[in-house]
């Protein structure tokens, strides 16, 4: 059996076993990684590979950085600081119709930037602000479909851990991935807006308009919100001028949330045991993940699919946009069957290097395909987001959630195109980093 059989095989029986057995990504990695150096190699070489790569990935410095930004993240949504977000931007766009759909994007977008996970931001969301849309009669394909979407944008705006571990995988500057970040993610954020404004005018009883708050009330609003506008520029203006590396940016950053919430009394003795429950629970997870993925890499490495792939895909006789538009559709299936993280790790060193060799910026496609991967957080048939949203908004049927979604994917599609035609929207900022 060829090498590049034994590669393609392995990747196969991975996904049967994530599929068919529900073996955890991270230990289902690290099984048909080892199992297929072994037999590849040896038993005693898969040993030793397996060691290596599970000391030097649980002894790496730097994801030490993945603990410190979630926990700063689960304290802030069990302080709930959502709330005051919400609050914040219904007071400056809720009298525009569709103005609270758009208020819950810009609401979506600010606790995301802090809190980095899609699932929590779209539980949060539902609880927060599906009442409110409701109380104000907008549909529901609209409300939910608003909510879900929004939500994935935690995978885009930094603090985001799958940015961090793109950065760890491409060995990367986190720093600059997370100031691209943010054009993409700003970016994205509009393009929704746009659509519940295209919506709203196409279906007017979808998104009937709220009063209109005065600005006095708009001030105080914008008060509430300062804890999450504190927090956001303390990471990204001392990445900025080097005043912390990516690391002393979480520690700052959870040190200053656990001050304000602690100082305004809104954190519970309950809700800190919680954070630091999740905070651990959510890290082990992701880290065992990179570990896992690690092992598989060394296996396909080995194969040499991913060489083999990025040779055949940089000679096809097709333009270079249409090798990337190909990838892209790739990690959009790829998203949709499975999660965003480990996806990434799976694909990452197939298809980094095929990128650089077809001379695009490593930079601007670490951060493009989170785009496109959040695409798959929300489409069919996993779609994880938009399962939240539906198995919370116990009275919308999951079909109307999904149809709600589909309106989005335009603004998913728009967003990437806008990026390959125009990449200094995610470069231009990291260019100014020092």
């Amino acid at each position: 059996m060829s090498l590049t059989l034994v590669g393609i095989l392995g990747i196969v029986i991975l996904l049967a076993i994530l599929f068919f057995m529900g073996m955890p990504v991270g230990f289902a990695m690290a099984l048909v990684g080892f199992c297929g150096f072994c037999y590849v190699v040896s038993f005693k070489a898969g040993l030793n590979m397996m060691g290596s790569v599970l000391w030097s990935t649980y002894s790496k410095y730097g994801l030490t950085v993945i603990p410190l930004f979630i926990f700063m993240g689960q304290v802030a949504f069990y302080s709930g600081i959502n709330e005051k977000l919400y609050n914040a931007a219904y007071k400056w766009v809720g009298h525009i119709r569709g103005g609270v759909a758009m208020a819950t994007v810009m609401a979506c977008g600010a606790f995301a930037s802090i809190c980095g996970s899609n699932a929590a931001t779209a539980a949060t969301m539902t609880t927060v602000a599906l009442p409110q849309m409701n109380k104000f009669n907008y549909h529901p394909k609209l409300s939910t479909g608003a909510i879900a979407c929004g939500s994935t944008l935690g995978v885009v705006i930094p603090p985001s851990v799958v940015l961090i571990i793109i950065g760890l995988s491409t060995e990367q500057s986190i720093a600059k991935l997370f100031y691209g970040g943010i054009g993409a993610g700003v970016l994205l954020t509009f393009l929704f807006m746009v659509t519940v404004y295209g919506l709203c005018r196409l279906y007017p009883e979808w998104g009937p308009v709220g009063p209109r708050a005065g600005m006095l009330e708009r001030l105080k609003a914008m008060s509430g919100a300062g804890e999450m506008i504190l927090l956001f520029f303390l990471v990204m203006i001392g990445l900025y001028f080097g005043f912390f590396t990516p690391t002393e940016a979480g520690a700052a950053g959870s040190l200053l949330a656990l001050i304000l919430c602690s100082a305004q009394r809104r954190l519970s003795w309950k809700g800190f045991i919680a954070a630091i429950s999740d905070t651990l629970r959510i890290s082990c997870m992701v880290i065992t993940i990179v570990a896992g993925a690690m092992i598989f890499g060394k296996f396909l490495a080995i194969t040499r699919i991913p060489f083999d792939v990025a040779d055949w895909v940089v000679g096809l006789p097709v333009p270079d946009t249409v090798i990337m538009a190909i990838i892209f559709l790739i990690f959009i299936i790829g998203g949709a069957v499975m999660d965003a993280l480990a996806l990434l790790l799976i694909t990452i060193p197939i298809f980094f290097p095929v990128a650089v060799e077809l001379g695009y910026d490593p930079l601007w496609f670490g951060v493009t395909i989170t785009v496109v991967t959040t695409l798959g957080a929300v489409t069919p048939p996993v779609g994880a987001t938009t399962y939240i949203v539906g198995g919370m908004a116990k009275d919308v049927p999951l079909e109307d959630v999904f149809k709600g979604v589909g309106y989005f994917m335009p603004a998913y599609i728009l967003c990437v195109i806008l990026l390959m035609l125009f990449p200094g929207l995610v470069l231009f900022l990291p260019g100014l980093i020092r």
